[in-house]
């Protein structure tokens, strides 16, 4: 558990430890095009929570300022200035503010490909590589973090790159190991897969959770609590998840958020826009533009301002702009 108060300025250079002013939330959540594999998210949060989720690819991020509290299956963990916070790919968990004053921080979602390469390389590690904790407190890495950051609104994707491999592997010297693998022995999994795919495959058009464990030949309670153990979260909820998720990669090849909304099984845009802000930190709009964006970003600013092109929310609820 690692602990922190106050509300300043990180060590990781001019722009990146910003101090924020007020109770105002801002988040840029972004990619450069010379850093395939490769999302960054830089925020301050007070009354935003993120709902149970998980991802695709890892999470490693530094906290700046203020107290960050990740919630998963085994319990409430806690990170501060000077900490940092490691999740493996699909491990289900919320995030919130652990302190009055929110949280700052910068986080990395390098891809489960990228973080495999690197890991194959340096360590002849064999499966698939992953954090044996969830928080540290190592202020030098959290730093590293930063600075890839730095060098990427800076545009210097060489120099992002160079820091981000070396982050990695300095990350899965300390803290890495072999996961373990994610096969479905048990009748309970292999049901809940089954569950799984077949939300997939009807997206937009779900059946009822009694209409589905019809389908797969088990009960309702049964399936509900199979669900939970095998992805850490219920079905709705999963799916709600997987919705955002393929929202996502719709915005990034240009559809509008209403198109996006329609094609994943949304009611309608703002029901798109609470769901994506509250899972993503960022509005539909806000994230679709940067993916239109140029790359090379705006550089951040190093006097307590928020970050240009970070996006300013009037509630909690994503419906600022």
């Amino acid at each position: 558990m690692v602990m922190a108060g106050g509300d300043g300025a990180a060590g990781g250079g001019p722009g990146l430890g910003v101090t924020p002013r007020s109770r105002e939330e801002w988040a840029r959540h972004w990619r450069h095009a010379g850093l395939p594999g490769l999302d960054l998210l830089r925020a301050r949060y007070v009354r935003h929570s993120f709902p149970r989720h998980a991802h695709e690819g890892y999470v490693v991020c530094a906290v700046t300022s203020g107290v960050e509290e990740v919630g998963l299956r085994q319990g409430t963990v806690r990170g501060g200035r000077g900490g940092i916070i490691m999740i493996n790919p699909e491990v289900a968990h919320s995030a919130r503010a652990g302190a009055p004053e929110g949280w700052t921080y910068a986080t990395l979602y390098p891809s489960s490909g990228l973080v495999a390469g690197i890991a194959e390389e340096i360590t002849g590690l064999r499966g698939t590589p992953g954090f044996d904790r969830t928080v540290a407190e190592d202020p030098h890495l959290g730093h590293l973090i930063t600075e890839v950051h730095r060098a990427a609104e800076a545009g210097d994707a060489l120099a992002a790159d160079s820091l981000l491999r070396l982050l990695v592997a300095r990350l899965l010297r300390r803290y890495g190991g072999p996961l373990p693998s994610r096969t479905p022995r048990s009748a309970g999994a292999r049901t809940a897969a089954r569950a799984r795919t077949v939300l997939e495959e009807r997206m937009a058009a779900p059946p009822s959770l009694e209409r589905l464990a019809e389908e797969l030949g088990t009960g309702s309670f049964a399936l509900l609590r199979a669900f939970r153990d095998a992805y850490g979260m219920p079905p709705h909820t999963w799916l709600t998840d997987a919705r955002v998720r393929r929202a996502r990669r719709l915005l990034e090849v240009g559809s509008a958020p209403a198109d996006a909304a329609v094609a994943v099984g949304f009611t309608d845009q703002p029901h798109l826009n609470r769901h994506f802000t509250r899972i993503v930190g960022v509005p539909p709009g806000a994230y679709r533009r940067e993916r239109a964006a140029q790359p090379g970003g705006a550089e951040a600013a190093d006097d307590g301002r928020r970050t240009p092109g970070a996006r300013t929310y009037k509630t909690a609820d994503g419906t600022g702009s």
